[in-house]
C-alpha cells in the first residue's frame, strides 16, 4: 500500500486539534505532531489555503477551519448507525448466546436504539424506543458511571469497565453492560448483553466481561467523529 508521507503528516496536523481550546500554538502543535516547527508551518499554511485550518494574526496559533467543519457535516449526514453498530452487535450475541442492545441517552432516561436477539434471548425484556430510567440496570450504571457520578457503585464500574445487574430494572432479568465512548471521550451510550436471570448467573455474567468491554471499545472506534447530537438525532425521546 502506497503510503504519502505529506498527505499523513498532514492528517497528523488536523488530528492534533483534540483538546478543548479553539486555538493552538505552532510551538504546541509542533510537539503533538512530533514534527519540527518549520515542517507544521508549511502544513499549517498549505491546509489553510484550502480552508482546513485558520491564523490568527494577534499570535500566529491556528484553529480549525470551515472546510474542515465542512468534512465533519458532511459525514455526519452520511452517518449510518445501524451499519456501524448493528454487526458488532451481531457477533456479541453470536458469542455470548444471548441478545445485545445498544442504548442511547438523554438526561436521566435511555432508550434501547438497536437490539440483536441472540440464539437463546429473551423476546420480552426490551422494547425498542422504550424510555428506562439511567440509574436501573447495568446498560444505565455504565453510562452514569462514564459521565462521572460519585460513588461506591461507579467508581467500581469505573475500574472493571463494565456493570452486572440481576432482577434490578426487570423481574427475572439479567444483564452486563459497558459505555461507549465518541469524540474527546465524550459518552455515546452503552452496549448490553442481557437474559434471563436463571441462566445468567453472577459468574456467567463476569465471564463476559472481556467480550462486552472489548464490543464496546470497538463500536467507540467505528463511530469515530460521531458527536453526541448525531447519534442523538436517530432518537430523542418524547
Amino acid at each position: 500500500m502506497t503510503h504519502v508521507i505529506a498527505v499523513a503528516r498532514a492528517l497528523a496536523l488536523l488530528k492534533a486539534f483534540s483538546g478543548d481550546e479553539s486555538f493552538v500554538s505552532l510551538a504546541e502543535l509542533a510537539r503533538r505532531t512530533a514534527m519540527h516547527k518549520p515542517t507544521v508551518l508549511r502544513l499549517a499554511r498549505t491546509l489553510a489555503a484550502d480552508g482546513f485550518l485558520v491564523q490568527r494574526a494577534a499570535d500566529g496559533a491556528w484553529r480549525l477551519g470551515p472546510s474542515a467543519g465542512f468534512l465533519g457535516a458532511r459525514y455526519q449526514a452520511q452517518f449510518d448507525v445501524n451499519a456501524i453498530i448493528e454487526p458488532q452487535l451481531m457477533a456479541l450475541a453470536e458469542a455470548t448466546g444471548e441478545s445485545a442492545s445498544f442504548y442511547v441517552y438523554e438526561n436521566s432516561v435511555r432508550s434501547c436504539l438497536l437490539r440483536v436477539e441472540g440464539p437463546r434471548g429473551i423476546r420480552r425484556h426490551v422494547r425498542s424506543g422504550e424510555l428506562l430510567p439511567l440509574d436501573k440496570g447495568s446498560a444505565g450504571h455504565v453510562i452514569l458511571a462514564a459521565l462521572g457520578e460519585a460513588g461506591a457503585v461507579y467508581d467500581a464500574i469505573r475500574r472493571t469497565g463494565y456493570s452486572v445487574t440481576a432482577g434490578e430494572r426487570s423481574a427475572g432479568a439479567a444483564s452486563i453492560s459497558a459505555a461507549v465512548h465518541g469524540v474527546r471521550r465524550a459518552v455515546l451510550g452503552s452496549v448490553c448483553v442481557s437474559g434471563p436471570v436463571d441462566r445468567l448467573t453472577p459468574a456467567q455474567l463476569e465471564s463476559f466481561g472481556p467480550v462486552i468491554t472489548q464490543t464496546a471499545a470497538q463500536i467507540s472506534w467505528q463511530l469515530g467523529g460521531v458527536s453526541v447530537a448525531a447519534l442523538r438525532s436517530t432518537w430523542h425521546p418524547n
